[in-house]
């Protein structure tokens, strides 16, 4: 009976090894998507700011180029995102 209860300690102090692991991990994970936000945020400000600026090519090629790292910016976020939702769903299966 006194293996029983070591085994179950065992299992107890792993279970919450790992939710401090899953809790810090998703913690960072936060804030890569706030950050990933706000960067999204600043390019879709400065692709806004240069559309109307003018139709030469400089501004073209900068226009093209904020949409590029807007698309990325938003993959990343998306990625991100789910990156947490799993580590929640595992949580909450703890």
């Amino acid at each position: 009976m006194e293996d029983s209860f070591k085994l179950l300690e065992e299992r107890v102090h792993r279970a919450a090894e790992k939710l401090r692991s899953l809790a810090a991990e998703t913690q960072a994970l936060r804030a890569q998507l706030a950050e990933a936000k706000g960067r999204a945020a600043k390019a879709e400000q400065a692709l806004a700011a240069a559309a109307p600026a003018g139709s030469g090519g400089e501004e073209a090629r900068k226009a093209e180029a904020f949409e590029r790292e807007l698309k990325t910016l938003r993959r990343e976020r998306e990625e991100i995102r789910g990156r947490i939702e799993k580590l929640v769903s595992l949580l909450e299966r703890l």
